[in-house]
């Protein structure tokens, strides 16, 4: 706060001159409100979180005995080609002959819709143990073990539905990352990320000039 020092008059000439303030400013206060106001907006700021995605492979296998079986008609595929629509997906296993690609998006009617059917026993649990958590019939530990408990029956059962994402080395970063979104969202643990087949590509190269899609801008993000 602002302090008055008043100094001492004095006569001149036989008239008193009056007394003179000298103002000097105490800036102790204005120190402390700075460091009380940057202690609130870094305590008060969200730390932005860093955009990456760890992807981990499974390690290779020589023995084919060892290799994961997978039954054809459980297996889903989607294709990331080098555009942006480049969206495809195939059930079963890919003939040249006779597989149509469908075209798809990444929209709650697009490739979710088809994961949502494809697995829908785990789906409709979990959307159930989610009701009775939302309505208190259920405390939050029951519902993680319940969550868990029906996650790790439906991976261990043969007949659970497992999807496979192909990409080119031109593929959008941005369409796997939602590739693999959309899989956490329709509770799909069976999962593979695989470069695309030849044969793959060239029906994927077929079927955007059949539709007409754009073709790519060039970015990769």
């Amino acid at each position: 706060m602002a302090e008055i020092i008043e100094s001492g008059g004095g006569e001149k000439g036989g008239k008193k001159r009056p007394k003179k303030g000298v103002v000097r400013m105490d800036m102790t206060p204005m120190v402390d409100l700075a460091f009380l106001l940057l202690t609130f907006f870094i305590l008060a700021t969200s730390l932005s979180k860093p955009k990456t995605l760890e992807i981990i492979y499974p390690k290779e296998v020589e023995n084919n005995d060892e290799k994961t079986k997978l039954a054809d008609e459980l297996a889903t595929t989607i294709l990331i080609g080098e555009g942006e629509e480049h969206l495809f997906y195939y059930h079963g296993k890919f003939d040249p002959d006779t597989t149509v690609l469908q075209k798809t998006d990444f929209s709650k009617d697009g490739f979710r819709k088809v994961l949502l059917e494809k697995n829908r026993t785990i789906n409709e649990r979990v959307f159930e143990l989610k009701a009775d958590l939302n309505s208190k019939q259920l405390s939050k530990e029951d519902y993680e073990a319940q969550y868990k408990e029906a996650y790790s029956k439906i991976v261990n059962d043969e007949l659970a539905p497992f999807v496979i994402v192909k990409t080119i080395d031109k593929s959008m970063w941005r369409n796997v990352v939602n590739s693999i979104d959309e899989l956490n969202i329709c509770n799909v643990r069976k999962r593979a990320i695989l470069d695309m087949e030849k044969n793959e590509q060239a029906a994927v190269e077929k079927r955007v000039k059949e539709l007409g899609l754009p073709a790519a801008s060039g970015s990769n993000e």
